[in-house]
């Protein structure tokens, strides 16, 4: 296998850290923390895509996004489709932000999604804790069944029993690594693009991905139970907005399906890559 370059890149006045394999691109890049994180919003993770692929004089890629991290994907591939040869996601299903993406109305009182998008709560709440212990929590609550909601006396950090393991797919070094990456940078920005401009009117008008997709998502995935999520997906609604769109759902995979199963997420991304490339 060929090694791993890594470089850091200057786009839009924000450092990208990009992995690459070879002569071609590959894999992940980062984002490092913005001048003013509560000012981000979904536009910015989209133009800083496209002047990476600028920088890096790519006329067209295969973008694949994780959970929210698909957002961008999509909105890239509605509003720079020429720059787009195809869409890969994780856990996340076509969904743009704005007032009809996720209507916080039809959500359950105390869920996390409204809990985080009130300024202030988790950082309320994150602030009895050390980034290592948050990290530890989330992934502890989100590897579950069950969709993360507090009672009245309760936030979203106190539904994790202290006692609980961590998955066993997640180390404890897996768990330093990130806890490193957020003791760095906070839970600002990810609180603020995840939750807090999720209701922000982008001027999508016309909501459709025409790349060649793919969706993975795992069956003991929490967001299967999001309101009307499942019937959207297995009945094919979705495609009214992705019409190329492939869907493959790996049985026992949870919301870190790719964590979980590396292998075969990785195999699946690679077959499709070699069918569309």
């Amino acid at each position: 296998m060929e090694k791993i370059q890594k470089s850091h890149v200057q786009v839009g006045g924000l450092k990208l850290h990009v992995a690459q394999i070879g002569t071609g691109p590959k894999g992940l890049w980062t984002l490092h923390h913005p001048p003013e994180p509560e000012k981000a919003n979904f536009n910015d993770p989209v133009d800083d895509i496209v002047a990476l692929l600028d920088s890096l004089a790519i006329d067209k890629a295969f973008l694949l996004g994780k959970n929210f991290g698909a957002i961008p994907a999509f909105m890239v591939a509605i509003i720079h489709p020429e720059r787009v040869l195809g869409i890969i996601t994780l856990g996340m299903p076509f969904r743009l932000p704005g007032p009809l993406g996720l209507q916080f109305n039809l959500l359950p009182k105390g869920f996390y999604v409204l809990r985080w998008a009130e300024p202030g709560r988790a950082e309320a709440d994150f602030g009895r804790f050390d980034a290592k212990t948050i990290i530890r929590n989330i992934y502890i609550l989100f590897s579950g069944i069950e969709l993360p909601i507090a009672g009245d006396d309760e936030e979203i950090m106190d539904l994790v029993d202290s006692s609980t393991p961590l998955p066993p797919w997640f180390t404890e070094e897996d768990l330093d690594v990130y806890a490193t990456l957020y003791q760095n940078s906070g839970f600002r920005t990810a609180l603020q693009v995840s939750y807090r401009c999720w209701q922000w009117d982008y001027g999508v008008t016309n909501p459709k991905v025409m790349a060649p997709s793919l969706l993975i998502m795992g069956e003991k995935d929490y967001f299967m139970k999001f309101p009307e999520m499942e019937d959207y997906m297995r009945k094919g609604i979705v495609k009214q907005f992705m019409p190329n769109l492939d869907t493959t759902f790996m049985k026992e995979g949870s919301h870190f399906v790719q964590e979980q199963f590396p292998e075969q997420v990785n195999e699946l991304i690679i077959t499709f890559l070699n069918k569309k490339i």
